[in-house]
């Protein structure tokens, strides 16, 4: 594991090594607000070079699930300070990754006065979970304006700007598994007809805008954004796959031109080997992977020159030492998935370190 092991540096990002502890959502941020229990968490995990954490909402909107965090008030910004001092006392890089549900979510999730958005008012089929009724169908969305499209899009921003304030080294646009920006750029979901919807060119112009909107306020080495081409998550519909290979190899090549850190790329079953290369070719910041990667597999994506880095998700859930049991050759523990969502310490900050 010489490789995944060594310190990394590239365009400005020095890292200690070449692990990333991928976003996953853990719900434990009652009100919203991360508290002193997350802190606790991300530090034991301070292991890994780079920790991007879980999805939090830009704007009250965006907040479809239920204790989710968000990062668009004091309280919350004080409340990720605690997190970003645990990180950073154990040597670690922390990005915050901006996520906003759009169509995925539910009213009795979202505070007073916000709304379930979306590019169009299609609902989202399937459940969600919430703490008033249990699981509910998805709400339908209330279609965003042209205007209240670029409100959002200066929601993210002024959440860059919070997130550099609360201490982060950086923030990750999540334009993956089926969120706001990954419905703006599938055409089933965006069937609109202003600057925003049609073309490859159109669906992405959010992408763009906020990046370089919050590139121009924090630096564009401080931004990254995850994709998860081919995927069908949050109840997205297939489309072309000629088309979905152009979308992605198209938003390579522009936000190379922006200079953001780097790319994240979620994989599937589904992944064309040819996009990862389009994407690969057309990007000359860092590309990280992730899903499903073993210690063994990720040291081998990383010499055939495939990506910078190799994000891992559930090994870190119940391995808060995981880089640890990499260097030893130790075994890794297994995750108990009925506590991975459940408010509390249990199944989060109680699993054990080889010490």
């Amino acid at each position: 594991m010489k490789k995944l092991l060594s310190p990394f540096h590239k365009n400005g990002l020095e890292l200690k090594n070449h692990l990333v502890m991928a976003p996953m959502t853990r719900i434990r941020a009652i009100d919203n607000i991360p508290n002193d229990l997350m802190a606790e968490y991300y530090g034991q995990r301070a292991g890994a070079g780079l920790i991007v954490t879980e999805g939090t909402s830009p704007t009250p909107d965006g907040l479809g699930y239920a204790r989710i965090p968000g990062i668009f008030n004091k309280a919350q910004i004080d409340g990720w300070k605690k997190v970003t001092k645990a990180v950073h006392d154990g040597g670690s890089k922390i990005f915050i990754q901006l996520m906003h549900t759009g169509r995925i979510g539910h009213q009795d999730n979202l505070p007073d006065g916000a709304e379930l958005l979306g590019p169009t008012s299609l609902p989202a089929a399937g459940q969600i979970h919430t703490d008033a009724k249990g699981m509910q169908e998805h709400s339908a969305p209330v279609e965003l304006t042209t205007k209240r499209v670029k409100e959002v899009i200066e929601g993210f921003v002024k959440a860059t700007g919070n997130a550099v304030e609360a201490g982060f080294d950086g923030v990750e646009f999540h334009g993956a598994n089926g969120y706001l920006i990954e419905q703006f750029l599938n055409p089933h979901v965006n069937t609109r007809t202003d600057e925003y919807g049609g073309s490859i060119e159109k669906r992405a112009a959010l992408v763009f805008e906020m990046a370089k909107k919050s590139a121009a306020l924090v630096g564009k080495e401080k931004i990254g954004i995850r994709f998860s081409p081919y995927s069908l998550a949050g109840d997205l519909q297939a489309y072309d796959p000629k088309e979905v290979h152009e979308t992605y190899a198209y938003l390579a090549t522009e936000l190379n031109k922006i200079g953001i850190a780097y790319i994240h790329i979620n994989l599937n079953e589904k992944t064309d080997p040819k996009t990862l290369e389009a994407i690969r070719n057309n990007f000359k910041g860092t590309i990280i992977q992730c899903s499903g990667f073993t210690a063994e597999s990720g040291e081998n994506t990383l010499k055939e020159n495939l990506a910078d880095l190799i994000a891992y998700g559930r090994p870190f859930i119940a391995n808060p030492d995981f880089v640890t049991r990499i260097e030893k050759n130790e075994p890794l523990s297994a995750p108990d998935f009925s506590t991975v969502f459940s408010p509390g310490a249990k199944g989060y900050t109680d699993y054990p370190s080889l010490n």
